[in-house]
């Protein structure tokens, strides 16, 4: 297994700066209109400005226990929220559209198969000249987010890196 750190994929860092908080979690006050109308309350509104605001930054949906606690703090500051205020993440149905008003807001594609299918075709060409795995999911990010898609689960990247650098050096 090919340790994520060693590679280009999107995640948190462990220690965040003020500036880095401003400059990519802040959100705008049309962004906060945004999701004020489209959830009932405060910590839906807040888990959907944390998508939105991960989403642009990183190019996909962090797991909930991902997020920061600054992170978290930060964005519910911003938009004025009430102190104790914690992101209520939605399932089924409703995360589903969540996720759907974020990718409409910012203009992704969500396209797992195609996703899958351009890194599998950019680790295949290049298999053959790079050989650390990591070098591979890196060049498959970057085929991925160059085609304005969603980025797949890093173990997705990963076990595909694996299996077509064992095919290549067979």
């Amino acid at each position: 297994m090919t340790s994520i750190e060693r590679t280009a994929y999107p995640r948190f860092k462990r220690l965040i700066t003020a500036h880095e908080l401003h400059l990519f979690f802040a959100p705008t006050r049309e962004e906060a209109a945004w999701a004020a109308e489209r959830m009932d309350s405060d910590s839906h509104q807040l888990a959907l400005l944390l998508a939105l605001k991960s989403y642009q930054r990183m190019g996909r949906f962090p797991k909930p226990d991902e997020y920061p606690e600054m992170v978290v703090d930060f964005v519910r500051r911003a938009v004025e929220l009430p102190e104790g205020t914690v992101p209520l993440w939605a399932t089924g149905r409703t995360a589903e559209r969540q996720r759907t008003e974020v990718r409409r807001r910012v203009g992704a594609t969500y396209d797992q198969a195609e996703a899958r299918r351009i890194a599998e075709g950019s680790i295949r060409k290049e298999a053959a000249a790079k050989n650390r795995p990591a070098d591979l999911i890196n060049i498959a990010l970057e085929r991925v987010v160059g085609a304005g898609l969603e980025v797949p689960a890093f173990s997705t990247l990963d076990a595909m890196a694996s299996t077509v650098h064992k095919e290549v050096n067979a």
